[in-house]
């Protein structure tokens, strides 16, 4: 009687816990899905491009390219009457007193320096943003551009030099050129290091600082002139599309390179026969 009792309760048991374990597990199998399979017919069609997002005006590549150099010559045009809260002449006396006798030519030279920073740098093997051709179709674009501005204001506005040697000072020709060539280094190697722009910025303002250390430019002279050769850089680049992202069609063994040789700019031709 006993054990008929035992193994009746121990049948009831198992019985039990066997329901109880199908009970739990029967949610847990609900809640795992087959995972479809993965479609390989479409992997390599090209995905549906987002519609772009216009950027407001202030945003666009015209505006960012165009408002330092702006700000620039605004200033220029504000001060090159005596307007600002520090004036030309006050620029000039303070000048003067830190260098009352220094003269120098050296300005002469160091204006075409950032050129000769692009080709040293290029012949160095450093890649540049873009081949030598277009580099050097944007540098003809903006020189034209420059020189154009720059003189026209000065036939416009015939502003006596501090020196009084002639009406040319407004703006001054050298700090364009030289900032102009400094953009282009900017341009061409800020993708490879900031310092290649740096050392070129840093050789155009001492340009700018000697024109008015040697009483030939006012500060608003040199001040608009910077603008002016940024601004001429930044729209050669704006408007080149003619060749942008070609590869020079030189034949093989022939190259050109920007140089500089007796203080004149020009183009170095090398042929190598193969």
């Amino acid at each position: 009687m006993v054990s008929t009792f035992t193994l009746a309760h121990s049948w009831r048991v198992r019985t039990v816990g066997l329901l109880l374990a199908l009970g739990t597990a029967a949610p847990v199998q609900a809640q795992i899905t087959p995972t479809a399979p993965a479609d390989t017919l479409r992997k390599y069609e090209t995905p549906a491009q987002a519609s772009a997002v216009k950027k407001p005006w202030y945003q666009g590549k015209l505006v960012r390219a165009t408002i330092v150099p702006a700000v620039m010559i605004g200033y220029g045009f504000y001060t090159h009457k005596g307007g600002g809260f520090y004036t030309n002449e006050q620029a000039n006396r303070d000048i003067h007193k830190l260098f009352p006798t220094y003269r120098t030519s050296l300005d002469d030279y160091l204006l075409l320096a950032p050129y000769a920073e692009l080709g040293l740098v290029a012949l160095a093997g450093v890649e540049s943003r873009s081949d030598r051709i277009n580099t050097l179709l944007v540098i003809v674009k903006a020189e034209a551009i420059m020189l154009t501005s720059v003189y026209a204001l000065k036939y416009i506005t015939r502003r006596p030099r501090p020196d009084g040697s002639d009406n040319e000072s407004f703006p001054s020709g050298h700090t364009a050129q030289a900032f102009l060539a400094a953009s282009i280094v900017h341009t061409e190697f800020r993708d490879k290091s900031q310092w290649y722009g740096i050392g070129a910025y840093t050789i155009a303002t001492g340009v700018g600082a000697l024109r008015m250390i040697n009483t030939k430019h006012w500060q608003s002279d040199v001040v608009a002139g910077a603008g002016f050769g940024i601004l001429s850089a930044h729209l050669a680049y704006l408007t080149h599309r003619n060749r942008w992202g070609r590869q020079p069609r030189l034949p093989k063994g022939m190259t050109l390179t920007p140089t500089l040789y007796g203080g004149a700019t020009g183009i170095c031709f090398i042929w190598r026969p193969q």
